[in-house]
């Protein structure tokens, strides 16, 4: 009998996790088809993407308004295509809002649901534990924290750690980074990792770049080194170069290779979100920043649970890394925190400590575990929890 899995990730990590999950199921599944919604890097493992993962990369209430007829007409015509298909199984990947709908309504219909990457009740809208109950089989948890959190609501969850500190080695080597980059001389690297949507560089592209002007007029030396993910957000950041007359700065826009620009990096500046547990897995001490809409962050402000919003602050559980949102992230403090970082080396070497226990905590084979939780639903069976 075929085997078919149905699968969505809606952005450029949820790209990266599903990829490397679909090439560990394939191991034990040699002939299994994947379809749905997804990246660049899950379709060069056979993914059949029937529509691009693109279309769901938006964030913040006021963005998702937008996009709302779209996105919402693309979901009801992924639920009647599935219908047909019946998969063996639906893996959503991150995106609760858009796959947490589509998980309740194939459940109801005996397929199994696998939710991977649990949604962030501990952060904000904890409420939404109940609903999660009634539409996943079974939570696949990237943090250690948060299996207690669905075990308390009878949901099957396993803990199965981050695949970036699999991916990523436990030391970093500078200097070989900077090779591999043709970056040579003295003064200092700096990254900027202003966001992987479109949204995010209409919202930061020019701060970032007014940051790094600020940034170079106390460390004349700086090289900033830039790692976009599309032609869409090269275009936008570009434009923010000319805007701001930054066409001399010593500035190298890079198309992906985040990591390498973050290993070469004295320090970060990095949009708050997944590329911040990058920086810290990679040990590059960072500053982290984010804005969205102003009608976005007002609901967000309200339903927040905890002070910090970067993950090397929440896998901490204290204030480790600084970070600075909406009105407070202006360039002026990013500018001052990324110099103060640079100029500490005891700071910085205090981070990188830090870092390396996340690191360790958070390596645990993560594709193998999360195939081997999925496998037995399946065969036909359940996993336990």
């Amino acid at each position: 009998m075929s085997i078919t899995i149905a699968m969505v990730a809606g952005e450029a990590s949820g790209d990266m996790l599903a990829a490397h999950l679909i090439a560990a199921l394939k191991k034990h599944l040699p002939d299994v088809r994947f379809v749905g919604i997804g990246g660049p890097r899950m379709e060069a493992q056979g993914f059949d993407a029937w529509w691009p993962a693109e279309k769901l990369s938006v964030r913040g209430y006021a963005e998702v308004l937008r996009h709302y007829r779209e996105i919402t007409g693309i979901r009801r015509k992924l639920l009647a295509r599935l219908k047909v298909e019946q998969p063996s199984v639906f893996i959503g990947v991150d995106a609760p809002d858009f796959n947490l709908w589509l998980e309740r309504r194939l459940k109801s219909r005996g397929i199994p649901t696998i939710h991977y990457v649990s949604p962030s009740v501990w952060a904000w809208r904890g409420g939404r534990i109940k609903s999660i109950a009634r539409a996943v089989t079974h939570m696949l948890a990237l943090f250690p924290f948060e299996p207690k959190l669905y075990r308390q609501q009878d949901v099957p969850v396993s803990y199965v750690g981050h695949p970036l500190a699999d991916m990523i080695p436990l030391e970093r080597d500078r200097i070989a980074a900077r090779e591999r980059l043709d970056i040579d001389g003295a003064g200092p690297v700096v990254a900027l990792l202003p966001g992987s949507r479109q949204s995010e560089l209409r919202c930061m592209g020019e701060l970032f770049i007014e940051t790094a002007q600020l940034f170079a007029a106390r460390f004349p030396t700086a090289r900033f080194l830039v790692p976009l993910a599309t032609r869409e957000t090269r275009n936008l950041f570009e434009t923010g170069i000319w805007k701001l007359g930054a066409q001399e700065m010593p500035i190298k826009l890079m198309f992906g290779h985040a990591q390498e620009a973050l290993a070469a990096a004295d320090v970060a500046l990095v949009a708050s979100g997944t590329a911040t547990l990058e920086a810290a897995l990679i040990k590059t001490p960072l500053v982290a920043a984010y804005r969205m809409s102003p009608w976005s962050w007002r609901l967000m402000r309200r339903m927040r649970y905890q002070p910090w919003v970067a993950l090397p602050n929440i896998l901490a559980g204290r204030f480790v890394v600084p970070e600075f949102l909406q009105d407070d992230a202006t360039a002026e403090n990013l500018a001052q925190a990324l110099g103060n970082l640079y100029a500490d080396s005891l700071l910085r070497e205090k981070l990188e400590q830090v870092f390396g226990e996340i690191h360790r905590t958070l390596r645990q084979n993560t594709a193998e575990k999360a195939a081997a939780a999925i496998l037995p639903y399946i065969h036909g069976g359940s996993a336990s929890a």
